[in-house]
C-alpha cells in the first residue's frame, strides 16, 4: 500500500488522538505497546484461508511497519488470535462481529473473568503483555480477514477509531477493511525507539515530529489540512442508521440528522459523502428516488475529495445497479470498468464480485451472451471469498439478475 499523501503535522495529530483515547471517548493516561519481538498463536478453529490471510498480514506488518512479529505454533503468545463461531461471539458481544480483549488468551478466559469481575480494561494497562483477538471462523472468508486486520491492528497499536480519517481501517465507516499505508506508518510510528511504554501524550506529542520526518519524509512537504473534530450527534445519528436495532423510518431520521449536521457544519469532505451514502442506503427500500439522489451527491463529494477512490466504487456499485434497472447497460460497464481496478486493489473481493455481476448482468442485456457468461465465471472465486458459500453467490446473482428489466420482460 502506499503511504499517505497527507501532512505530517496532521498524522501526527491523527496519531495522539488514535493512541490516547478508547472509541467510547475515555482518554488513555499512556502510551502501551508491546516489547519485541512480539509472538501470536493461532488457536480454536482456523480454516486454511484464515491461516494464509494472517500470513499474509504478518508479512506485511514486518515489511511495512517494522514489527518484529511471528507466528508460534505452541506456549503461551503475546497474541492469541482464537478463530470460534460466530455464534459463541454473540454470545459474549451481541453487537460484535469480533473484538479484541487485553490479559487473557481465549474466549472462556475471557468469558470466567467476567463471571469473576476480573476483567482487566485497556486504562488500567502500563505495558501489553498477553492480548486476545477472536474472530468468526464460519462466515465469509472476507469478513474474518477484515475482522483480522481491524482487531490485530488494535491488538498490537491504537484502540481508538476516527471518522476524520478517509485512509484508514480506524474509521468506524469500514470503507476501508485492509491496513493502508496510513495504518503501517502509524504502528511504525507507535513503535519507534524514541517511544516507549508508560509515556504520557504530551512526551510522544514532543517526539512524534522527528519520528514522523524520519518515518514519512513526502509529509514535510505537504501542507497542513487538519480536518474539524467529528460531533458526538453526528457520530450517534450515523450508529443509529446504519448499526442495530432501529426501526427503517428512524433509520432515515438518523441518516438525514447526519445529512443536517454535516451541511451545518460546513464539511466538504468524506464525511458529508459517508452521510449522504448513509441515507442512500437506508432509503432504498421506501423513497428510492431519494436513495438515488443521495447517492449521486455522495459520488459528487468524494470525486471532488482526495484519497476516497474506495469510497466513490462503493457508491458506483449503487450507482451501476440504477442504471441496470434504468435498461443503460453501457452505463453499467462503465461504472464496473472505473471501480474495479479500485476494488482489486484495496482486496474488496465483495466490492469487485458486485461489479464483476453487474458488468455480466449488463453484457447479457445486450445480448452478448457468451461475454456475459466468461464475466460470471471470473465474479465466482470473488464471491465465494466476498459472500461466503455458494448459496450466497447465488442469492447475489439472483438479486442482480433481478434487476434487470428485459430479463422479466418489463
Amino acid at each position: 500500500m502506499p503511504p499517505p499523501a497527507r501532512a505530517n503535522a496532521d498524522i501526527a495529530r491523527d496519531v495522539l488522538d488514535l493512541a490516547f483515547r478508547l472509541e467510547s471517548g475515555r482518554r488513555l493516561p499512556v502510551l502501551t505497546r508491546f516489547e519485541a519481538p512480539i509472538t501470536l498463536r493461532l488457536t480454536g478453529r482456523p480454516t486454511p484461508g484464515l491461516a494464509a490471510d494472517l500470513d499474509r498480514l504478518l508479512a506485511r506488518l514486518r515489511a511495512e511497519a517494522g514489527l518484529d512479529i511471528r507466528r508460534v505454533a505452541a506456549g503461551r503468545a503475546a497474541v492469541t488470535v482464537e478463530a470460534v463461531p460466530r455464534a459463541r461471539i454473540r454470545r459474549v458481544l451481541p453487537q460484535a462481529a469480533c473484538f479484541v480483549v487485553p490479559e487473557v488468551s481465549s474466549l472462556s478466559d475471557y468469558r470466567a473473568a467476567r463471571r469473576r469481575g476480573g476483567v482487566t480494561r485497556w486504562a488500567d494497562l502500563a505495558r501489553r503483555t498477553r492480548v486476545a483477538v477472536f474472530v468468526p471462523m464460519d462466515t465469509s472468508p472476507q469478513e474474518t480477514r477484515d475482522c483480522l486486520h481491524e482487531e490485530l491492528a488494535q491488538a498490537l497499536g491504537p484502540l481508538n477509531d476516527l471518522y476524520r480519517l478517509p485512509d484508514s481501517v480506524f474509521n468506524d465507516d469500514n470503507m476501508h477493511t485492509v491496513l493502508t499505508g496510513f495504518d503501517m506508518l502509524v504502528l511504525r510510528a507507535h513503535y519507534a525507539p524514541e517511544l516507549a511504554n508508560g509515556m504520557s501524550r504530551a512526551e510522544v506529542a514532543a517526539r512524534l515530529p522527528a519520528i514522523l520526518a524520519r518515518l514519512n519524509p513526502a509529509g514535510e512537504a505537504v501542507a497542513p489540512a487538519p480536518l474539524p473534530p467529528t460531533p458526538a450527534p453526528w457520530v450517534e445519528a450515523i450508529k443509529t442508521a446504519l448499526g442495530p436495532g432501529a426501526r427503517p423510518a428512524a433509520r432515515r431520521a438518523a441518516a438525514a440528522r447526519a445529512v443536517r449536521i454535516a451541511e451545518a457544519e460546513g464539511w466538504r469532505d468524506h464525511r458529508l459523502a459517508f452521510a449522504y451514502f448513509a441515507l442512500g442506503r437506508v432509503a432504498q427500500a421506501g423513497a428510492p428516488g431519494e436513495a438515488r439522489a443521495a447517492f449521486r451527491r455522495a459520488d459528487r463529494i468524494y470525486a471532488a475529495s482526495t484519497g476516497t477512490a474506495l469510497h466513490r466504487a462503493f457508491v458506483g456499485a449503487q450507482l451501476a445497479a440504477y442504471a441496470l434497472a434504468d435498461g443503460d447497460p453501457d452505463r453499467v460497464r462503465a461504472i464496473a470498468a472505473a471501480h474495479l481496478p479500485v476494488a482489486a486493489r484495496h482486496g474488496n473481493a465483495m466490492l469487485e464480485a458486485t461489479l464483476l455481476m453487474l458488468r455480466a448482468q449488463a453484457l447479457e442485456m445486450q445480448g452478448r451472451r457468451a461475454e456475459a457468461r466468461a464475466a460470471r465465471l471470473d465474479s465466482l472465486d470473488r464471491a465465494r471469498y466476498g459472500f461466503g458459500p455458494d448459496g450466497a453467490v447465488r442469492a447475489k446473482l439472483r438479486e442482480i439478475a433481478a434487476l434487470d428489466p428485459s430479463a422479466s420482460g418489463g
